[in-house]
This record gives structure tokens, sequence and C-alpha cells, in this order.
């Protein structure tokens, strides 16, 4: 594993790794069941039986079969634990890309997507999320955990067979840093959490998908991609690693529901699906937590790309009325079958 580059003059960071291979098909499918031998053996494969999850995982010489879900560490890993101890200076600064890079199977089935993965099995993916991101704070070198799912080859996935990952790094990622350093001038200066202040602005205005209980899912007000959307806590929470087991049901409902109305809004559609959480150690500034999805729909320009000035082709409000009708659809047919 080589090193982390960064920018001669901004906070920004690049890693060259090794380009995976595509799966061609489920039966060379290295994430299908009967394939397990061409990953890592899985660190957790959950596995029901008599109405029960057992929590398993492969030895040796003998693979955990018919699971639900399954992690492993990936064979081609954007950071390691083995990478090289080696520091250079600037201008041309670079770092060890040292962590750990896990893979989470989603389901067994590879024709299986985000958008139709049953709510159940959302509140079982984002509990072994949940139990990944507290054993990693637990290592040595781990200051912060990276948790993203990339759908469609235009979102970065040569794998159709659906699947997280979990990265992480020994420094804050620079778009974290900058979250976290915004959120703390804000709260200093004024007194009250930015994404709370959001939340409150955003709760039934015209840019309000959906919400349930303790979530509400809205396009942003100045949003980078057509369609892109966060689903937010409506409480004041930094520790997605804490919120209990009645949170999770809630938030498998909603990313169920805005995911599958997402799919049906926009046939074919890429998207990336990100968390932005709290580094969760001392002394850290945190977040408000919350989970951002940019939709893929068409190139960057040179403004987007040289600049950081979106050009969007869909206002968030258009982007929200629309995205809202289907998304409601999507939840009572949900709401009916849980």
């Amino acid at each position: 594993m080589g090193s982390m580059r960064k920018d001669y003059v901004s906070e920004k960071f690049m890693i060259v790794t090794k380009k995976e291979d595509k799966a061609s098909n489920a039966k060379k499918s290295p994430y299908a069941p009967g394939n397990e031998s061409m990953t890592n053996p899985s660190v957790l494969s959950l596995v029901a039986k008599d109405g029960m999850l057992q929590r398993l995982q492969d030895s040796e010489d003998e693979y955990v079969t018919d699971w639900s879900i399954r992690v492993f560490e990936s064979k081609n890993p954007a950071v390691s634990i083995e990478s090289e101890n080696t520091y250079s200076d600037r201008p041309h600064y670079s770092e060890p890309a040292y962590g750990y890079h896990f893979v989470v199977v989603a389901s067994p089935k590879e024709k299986d997507s985000f958008s139709t993965i049953g709510v159940e099995q959302w509140s079982n993916i984002l509990v072994v999320i949940q139990d990944r991101l507290r054993w990693l704070y637990t290592q040595k070198g781990v200051t912060y955990v990276s948790i993203y799912a990339n759908h469609g080859e235009a979102a970065g996935s040569s794998n159709p067979h659906p699947h997280l990952n979990i990265v992480t790094f020994s420094t804050i990622p620079p778009v974290i840093e900058a979250e976290a350093e915004a959120s703390h001038k804000i709260l200093n200066e004024k007194g009250v959490c930015p994404m709370c202040q959001t939340v409150n602005a955003e709760t039934g205005g015209p840019r309000q998908i959906l919400q349930t209980e303790g979530f509400i899912a809205f396009c942003p007000w100045a949003p980078s991609y057509p369609y892109e959307f966060w689903i937010c806590p409506k409480k004041h929470t930094t520790s997605f690693s804490k919120i209990t087991q009645k949170e999770i049901n809630d938030l498998s409902l909603i990313l169920r529901a805005t995911l599958g109305g997402l799919s049906k809004s926009i046939k074919d559609l890429a998207y990336n699906l990100v968390f932005h959480l709290s580094p969760e150690k001392k002394n850290s500034r945190q977040i408000h937590w919350h989970i951002e999805i940019y939709p893929i729909t068409n190139s960057w320009s040179g403004l987007e790309r040289g600049y950081g000035v979106f050009l969007n082709s869909i206002s968030p409000e258009d982007a929200a009325e629309k995205l809202g009708a289907a998304c409601r659809k999507e939840l009572a047919g949900l709401v009916g079958i849980v």
C-alpha cells in the first residue's frame, strides 16, 4: 500500500489504489454466496437461524454459509495497516495511507439494490455498521471512520452486488474537518447547532421530501448535485454509534423509502450514499451526524471542477416536490408491510 499525498496548498488528499476487478456475472462475483473463497475471510457473517440472528465468522478452512450480511477486509483496500511508514515534506507532502478497509455485503442476492432491500435488512445493516464503528474506534491509529456506498458505475461501483465500504483514516478527512470547524464557529457565535437550525427551517418546507418520527429527508438549499438529498436526525445528536435500536429501525424506514422513491423517480440512476459522522475521539469537534445522497445525473463542467461553483439543472424545491411524491408513496407501501 502506498502513501496519501496532499495538495501543494489546499486541504486535499489523494491515494493511488489498485483498480478493482469488475464482476462480470453472479457466478464470478466475489460477493455472491458460494464464492466466499474469492474474498478475505469474514470477520462477521450474520446468519438467520430459528428466528434469531447468529454472529459468526469464517475460519481458516471453513466459510460460513447461508449468511444475510457478510463483512470482510477488502482485497483492494484504499488504506492498509501494513502501509509503509514513510513521510515527506512540502511541497511533496505525503503520509502513510494507514487504516482499515472493510466491505459490508448488504444482501446475499446480487439483484438486490439499496432501494429494494427490506426495512428489516436495512436495520441489520445499520447494526453491523454500528458494531464495526465501535470496534474500529478502539484500534490504534484510527482517527476517523468513513462509511459510504457506491451504486452504479458512474458513481464508482465496479461490482453491482449491493455493498458498503468502511474506510478509516489517521487524520480527519478535509470535508468533515471543514464541516466541523464551520459548525463549531456558528455554535460559538450564535449558541445554536447549525444543523438543528437547518432541520427546523426545512421541516414542513418546500425542500422537505419525507419525515418519520425521528428523521427528516430534504433537498439542501445549495446542493452540489441535482436531486441531492440529506437524511438527518431531528433531535441534536453527534454520535451514530450510540443511537438506539428504535432509532435504527426508524432510520432504516426512511432510508428504504427515499432510496426506493429515488429509483422510481429517475430510472437507472447512479448515486453515492455517504455518512457524515463526528470523529468519535475525545477533544475533537463534533457535528450533528447525517447521511448525504448524491445522484449522478450529468457530468461536472470546468466551473464545478475548477472553482467549486455548482450548476444544477433543477432547483432543490422542484427536486423535492418530485422526490417527495414518490417517497411518500413508497413509505405508505412499506408501512403497510411493516
